[in-house]
């Protein structure tokens, strides 16, 4: 594991923003290193605020988008509201439907069929719109690269909607509308937005258009606010407003569906950690193992009880994906110690009958075990699909670009994508994959790293630090819990391994006469006998509040130490 210290935030900013705040010097610079050095800019983070969402109408496309769907309300069509199958796609499509639904529509959803239809707008889901007299397509998640779909729908007389936050290609849908933050022409300020977010956008637009503020919306931030942790994008600038009011939603009033989901899960508050570890993978279970509509079907219902009983089978569907991904992700391993390719940087595998709905998971779960970019092929229909992972600071979108010649079609984010390609030519692009990785990647990406914000000394550790390092939340990508390194620390004598198998590391710190402070260590019972007979160590740990049987007390989190 390589430790990685930030630079030091400038001096002068940092010194002028604890004065100006009233704060230690420690909290102003983990600020000035979010590019906080200003009393407004400070208090835009610790009071987020939905006046600080952008106009929506400075997205490119967002009037012409308005404007069909006030014409269709207007004229009551019916609209198709489709979505791909993942919880961005599942929440989105919830989010869109049940707002026209209020306003008066008669709206249909869709979700495509992972294993027939697979990734983005597909014709079955045209042809159904066309055999339902549907004569508009709100596509939510997905459609910008969808050109020939596109093209199909017009012939089929049909209109287009796309809201979509993927990487455009070099040309755009042929559609009424193409709302996507990542278009070149776009000025839209703020480009992190997910699927969700991006259909939010359009939500807003309707709204002010009717002379409604934002604040009508917020019953359906919980929505938002999943889909935010779940796709993993950054928790900076609007997102983090949206996740910051759509966990009180979650928190105070959820929708049935995710009140159902909810109950099973022991949590006093719901963080984004907990939408991203917890609710997401079952919502994602529908789409995995069955199908997508379950999920859209469970966020939509409004009766609780008929919601609890979504929820169990959804439920049951997750335990399912559990066990599959697990014999997967040994079956994988198995294949890259026996085919002798642990050598390698990049990871590609197949098998014709893993099951298409968890290979994304699996190729996270094999980056655990081998860190560089990897790829999980099977067999979907008379063509082979993957989804690909990477590591830090690696875009795996550009890897795949540069091997496109060798693919039907891929798509996604700098860390994680889906592509589809003819058998004959997996093993060149495993080749020229592996080529372009070798070429590009600086081998010091390969190893782990934990990015470290500041050092710190026991003794600046009190109650007040840990009141304000909450306030740093909602946690996320670009806003990631504060890391500190601290030592050197002593055990008082009492560490341990625990867990059923001596997984993880109890333990109990002084340093120079401040202290004791309790800490765990998951994942790191094997470094037990780094400290023992109170030797001094360094430690990667963050500082966190732990109650237990009623009483609240500050824990270190440690995420990885190493013995001076």
């Amino acid at each position: 594991m390589r430790w990685i210290v930030k630079p030091e935030p400038d001096s002068d900013q940092t010194t002028a923003l604890a004065a100006e705040l009233g704060v230690d010097m420690l909290v102003a610079s983990l600020l000035v290193q979010r590019d906080i050095s200003s009393f407004d800019e400070a208090r835009l983070f610790f009071r987020p605020s939905l006046e600080h969402l952008h106009d929506p109408f400075l997205m490119r496309d967002m009037d012409a988008a308005v404007q069909r769907i006030e014409r269709a309300l207007a004229r009551e069509e019916r609209i198709l509201v489709y979505g791909d199958y993942d919880v961005d796609g599942t929440t989105a499509v919830a989010l869109m439907a049940g707002y026209l639904r209020e306003e008066g529509a008669e709206v249909a959803s869709y979700i495509p069929d992972r294993y027939t239809e697979g990734y983005g707008l597909s014709y079955q889901g045209i042809d159904f719109a066309h055999d339902n007299g549907i004569g508009l397509i709100i596509a939510l998640d997905c459609g910008v690269k969808a050109l020939q779909q596109a093209a199909y729908a017009r012939e089929k007389g049909i209109d287009l909607i796309v809201c979509d936050h993927h990487r455009p290609g070099p040309v755009l849908p042929e559609a009424v509308a193409v709302l996507d933050p990542k278009r070149d022409d776009c000025p839209y300020p703020y480009k992190e937005l997910c699927g969700c977010g991006v259909g939010f956008k359009l939500l807003q637009a309707l709204q002010a258009r009717k002379g409604l503020g934002v604040e009508t919306l917020l019953p359906y931030l919980d929505l938002v606010a999943t889909a935010i942790g779940a796709d993993i994008v950054p928790i900076t600038g609007e997102n983090r407003v949206l996740a910051h009011f759509g966990l009180q939603v979650i928190n105070d009033a959820p929708r049935p569906g995710l009140r159902a989901l909810m109950k099973g899960v022991e949590r006093d508050r719901f963080e984004v950690s907990d939408l991203v570890f917890q609710l997401a993978p079952r919502i994602n279970a529908a789409g995995r193992m069955q199908h997508g509509e379950e999920a859209v079907q469970l966020l939509t219902e409004t009766d609780f009880g008929r919601a609890l009983a979504q929820a169990a089978r959804i439920e049951a569907l997750n335990t399912e994906r559990r066990d599959t991904e697990q014999a997967i992700t040994e079956e994988a391993l198995a294949m890259i110690r026996d085919s002798d390719e642990a050598g390698r940087m990049s990871t590609v595998v197949y098998k014709e009958n893993w099951h298409k709905g968890v290979i994304g998971i699996v190729a996270s779960r094999l980056i655990e075990t081998y860190y560089r970019p990897t790829l999980v092929f099977t067999r979907s229909g008379d063509k082979l699909a993957a989804s690909a992972r990477s590591v830090r600071g690696f875009d795996l979108y550009d890897a795949l670009e540069a091997c496109s010649d060798c693919l039907v079609q891929f798509g996604g984010h700098t860390y994680a994508a889906g592509l589809t390609l003819e058998e004959a030519r997996y093993e060149e692009f495993k080749a020229r994959f592996e080529e372009q990785v070798v070429r590009t990647i600086d081998p010091d990406l390969l190893i782990p790293e934990i990015r470290i914000d500041q050092t710190i000394r026991l003794g600046q550790i009190d109650a007040r630090l840990v009141r304000i390092l909450k306030q740093f939340a909602p946690f996320g990508p670009g806003n990631q819990t504060p890391a500190f390194l601290a030592g050197p620390l002593r055990d008082t004598g009492y560490a341990r391994a625990v867990g059923s198998t001596g997984a993880h590391l109890k333990l109990s710190v002084t340093q120079d006469g401040a202290g004791p402070f309790g800490g765990i260590g998951f994942g790191l019972g094997d470094k037990l006998t780094d400290i023992r007979e109170r030797r001094p160590f360094h430690a990667v740990l963050s500082v966190e509040e732990n109650t237990w049987q009623g009483k609240t007390s500050i824990q270190l989190k440690v995420r990885d130490l190493k013995s001076d």
